[in-house]
């Protein structure tokens, strides 16, 4: 889910490094209100107008020896003013030039070897060096020797950063779920708190990841988001903890908790289940029931985060435990976004109309380090 994560990037840094004039708050940007109408292939690409963007995939993978890895790589843009104020700038217009500004988080859990390596990276949208582009058969986006090619059967995605890098194959084995109404995803308690909001939540993947210098032949199952939007975080909410769930039974579950300075949940907080034939079912908030039942406190930036849960959810007769792989999946981005977040691989045991299930997947928790205070 990953509700605008970009709304905590540090605006002053961006003014400094890229110099672009400053636009209040919401001025000029375009708003998701209602209907998405999302229509493909023309929506796995690009949204200018709406400010802030992201194109993110996640997933758990094995080599034929049982290591077992996790991996991050998440491509955002963001829109640092509003359409139409490229005509006060000067003229003649330099080919640097350019309201978009894409950044991206990559990351490698080892888990057998216990340690957690990220990366990151930003970028002006212009001359080729990052963007989203539509071309024939396909969308890629791209920064720096960042990149995701998005086909109708496959998506390809590519890393390379001092320390690791992946180039993976990922198949749909579903369709893609269309989240909220169909698409339209709230996100707070007035309509223009939300975004549009799409996955592909089971991705058959394989290909080569390298951690310092050894390689690895890979497969395993993934998780690929792609959401826009304009809004801050609502007033009063200090961040959200973002479950994505796939189970044995060929079910997967996403679930979003927005949560307030006191704890509590926002009403908004949701989800959305996807049966074994690809049917998705929203999940409201009176449907599920999440237990913290572990912490972990990170050695750097000293946020303690939840670190073990409980859930459950109602109309599924679910009762899951779901356990990180490894604690210290901290995410810190002083670079690009200035985010500390936990973002992890975990594994999943329980049971589901009281019969034996097993799963894998990915959280997300932030505010913990610091509390959200939407400064774009």
């Amino acid at each position: 889910m990953h509700f605008l994560l970009l709304n905590l990037i540090a605006i002053s840094w961006l003014m400094l490094q890229w110099s672009i004039p400053q636009a209040s708050a919401q001025d000029g940007y375009k708003s998701v209100t209602g209907p998405c109408n999302l229509s493909f292939p023309r929506d796995h690409g690009s949204h200018p107008g709406f400010r802030t963007e992201w194109w993110y995939y996640t997933g758990n993978l094995e080599n034929k020896e049982g290591n077992r890895f996790g991996f991050q790589l998440t491509f955002f843009r963001s829109q640092i003013s509003p359409m139409g104020a490229e005509k006060i700038w000067p003229s003649p217009a330099s080919a640097w030039r350019t309201q978009q500004v894409y950044l991206g988080h990559a990351a490698i859990t080892d888990v057998d070897g216990k340690q957690h390596l990220r990366a990151e990276e930003a970028a002006r949208g212009a001359l080729g060096i990052a963007g989203a582009n539509q071309k024939k058969g396909g969308t890629d986006i791209i920064l720096k020797t960042w990149s995701a090619r998005i086909e109708q059967d496959n998506h390809r995605i590519k890393a390379q950063t001092d320390n690791f890098s992946f180039d993976l194959s990922l198949i749909p084995l579903k369709p893609l779920v269309m989240h909220g109404d169909n698409g339209y995803s709230r996100k707070g308690t007035t309509p223009e708190k939300a975004s549009c909001y799409y996955s592909y939540t089971r991705l058959k993947t394989m290909g080569r990841l390298t951690i310092g210098g050894k390689s690895y032949t890979v497969e395993g199952l993934s998780w690929m988001d792609h959401e826009f939007s304009t809004a801050p975080l609502e007033s009063g909410l200090s961040g959200w903890d973002w479950f994505s769930l796939q189970l044995s039974d060929h079910t997967e579950i996403m679930i979003f908790l927005l949560r307030d300075a006191k704890g509590g949940l926002g009403p908004a907080s949701s989800g959305t289940y996807i049966d074994d034939m690809g049917n998705s079912i929203h999940i409201s908030k009176k449907d599920f029931h999440i237990k913290v039942l572990d912490v972990w406190k990170s050695p750097v930036s000293h946020a303690v985060y939840p670190s073990r849960w409980r859930i459950r959810i109602f109309p599924m007769n679910l009762d899951v435990t779901v356990n990180p792989n490894l604690d210290n999946q901290e995410m810190q981005t002083t670079e690009t976004t200035g985010v500390t977040y936990w973002e992890g691989s975990v594994s999943i045991a329980g049971s589901k109309n009281k019969k034996s299930v097993t799963g894998i997947g990915y959280v997300e928790l932030t505010g913990y380090a610091k509390t959200f205070d939407a400064p774009m």
